[in-house]
């Protein structure tokens, strides 16, 4: 193969990867700094699956009311026998267990981790996977829409119950905010699942910012708008600041297959050219 090939093949299938939307681990910013804890496998409390104050998860706070934390287990999943039981479990498996979270804000709160070093004003990048469903019996015949509530800022996230507008699907919404005039609010990408149905795991990243030396990363799981109708819908978590190559999206992969297979042809056209010349 002559070097001319060799370069474009090199620095071309990068680029056909990005044409197709696949970034790898590209990222635009730092990592949030020293985030412990990821998958939720260490914890102070009982064995998942169980509430998140039940459990006690290492390093994080909050997380009341409806907040599990669960195991890839299947008795002790989402889906298992045990409250709260969810149409279906997310897939694929992920390594470690993962974080249940009923969206209806009048059932859930915000759950936090200190995070130190940080520096004013820079801008960092968190990725981590969600997915969604419903719980059993309550998806009532209408599809649910399911993100993250992302925040870095001195103080933890809050919810206005019957603050927001009425939304022409799902009724009276509430509303979230920080006391913190400061802080970094991000929604994650937002889910659609239908009725009765799971949402599989996706890779999402946010971008946020400091506003301090050391602040609280929080999440709140956020349903339907803000709905306060209670259908609900379910919010899942794992893998916070997930490390490269975890577990690659399907979606990614499928569209760097395409590529691969274009760069074949092209290699194989070349050399077909180089033969009859």
């Amino acid at each position: 193969m002559s070097s001319r090939l060799r370069k474009s093949l090199l620095f071309g299938l990068p680029a056909v990867a990005l044409s197709l939307g696949f970034t790898g681990s590209a990222r635009a910013n730092p990592n949030l700094p020293g985030v412990q804890n990821l998958d939720f496998t260490d914890y102070n409390g009982s064995a998942p699956k169980g509430s998140f104050s039940a459990v006690q998860p290492t390093g994080w706070t909050g997380g009341g009311d409806l907040i599990f934390i669960d195991s890839t287990d299947t008795p002790n999943s989402a889906a298992g026998p045990v409250y709260l039981q969810t149409y279906g479990n997310p897939s694929p498996n992920l390594p470690g267990n993962y974080v249940e979270a009923d969206g209806n804000p009048q059932f859930e709160t915000s759950f936090s981790q200190v995070i130190t070093g940080l520096t004013i004003g820079q801008t960092y990048t968190l990725s981590f996977y969600q997915a969604g469903s419903q719980q059993k019996g309550f998806s009532n015949g209408l599809p649910t829409t399911e993100q993250w509530i992302v925040s870095l800022a001195t103080v933890g996230l809050s919810v206005c119950d019957n603050c927001g507008p009425v939304d022409p699907t799902y009724g009276q919404t509430s509303t979230y905010f920080s006391n913190d005039p400061d802080a970094s609010i991000v929604p994650s990408q937002l889910m659609t699942t239908p009725p009765g149905g799971v949402t599989p795991w996706e890779f999402v990243s946010v971008d946020i910012t400091a506003d301090a030396t050391t602040d609280l990363l929080s999440f709140l799981a956020w349903g339907d708008n803000g709905s306060t109708i209670n259908l609900p819908p379910i919010a899942f978590l794992t893998a916070v600041d997930a490390p490269p190559g975890l577990a690659p999206e399907p979606a990614s992969l499928s569209v760097l297959g395409v590529g691969l297979l274009g760069m074949g042809g092209i290699m194989r056209r070349r050399r077909a050219r180089r033969t009859t010349v």
